[in-house]
């Protein structure tokens, strides 16, 4: 019988990228990292990104209307793990963080190799998680010669 530690060490072996979802809330800036994200649809640009219902980016990301997806590089460890560690929002501040503001003003980190930035167009339930689904308004990718972040059974890892 499949129990939830086997659930999650099968879903450890599906390599993902690792991003950073970022909120504004009236001045109030949240990040959090992520790598439960896909596309779900070309036309429309669609979305998804699935969050913790407990976790302290949720209230933030249901109330923003508009969150940013920063695609981190292989290099980039350790902004995964600032945001992976739980914080409250802060105002005009990311965690010390350098960012910059996307062109539809949506908090981005620099050097991400390439963002996002996305209204929010629904809320699905899904299970302890609810499903953010978001229309691509604008993005950028530095170039394809830079390598991923990938996570891949409970770690970092790169390419080749």
């Amino acid at each position: 019988m499949l129990d939830s530690r086997t659930y999650r060490d099968i879903w450890g072996v599906f390599a993902t990228g690792v991003t950073v979802i970022t909120t504004d809330v009236g001045g109030w800036l949240h990040g959090m990292t992520a790598n439960g994200v896909t596309s779900v649809s070309v036309d429309p640009m669609l979305m998804l990104v699935c969050v913790d219902k407990n976790a302290r980016c949720h209230p933030q990301l249901s109330e923003a209307g508009s969150f940013g997806v920063s695609f981190l590089g292989a290099d980039q460890e350790e902004l995964s793990n600032l945001f992976a560690e739980g914080a409250d929002p802060e105002e005009g501040e990311l965690r010390g963080a350098p960012f910059h503001r996307g062109e539809h003003g949506t908090p981005i980190l620099d050097n991400a190799i390439a963002y996002l930035e996305c209204e929010l167009r629904e809320i699905f339930a899904g299970g302890d998680h609810d499903i953010f689904v978001g229309e691509a308004l604008g993005g950028d990718f530095l170039g394809e010669e830079i390598e991923p972040l990938l996570f891949f059974r409970g770690g970092y890892r790169r390419i080749g």
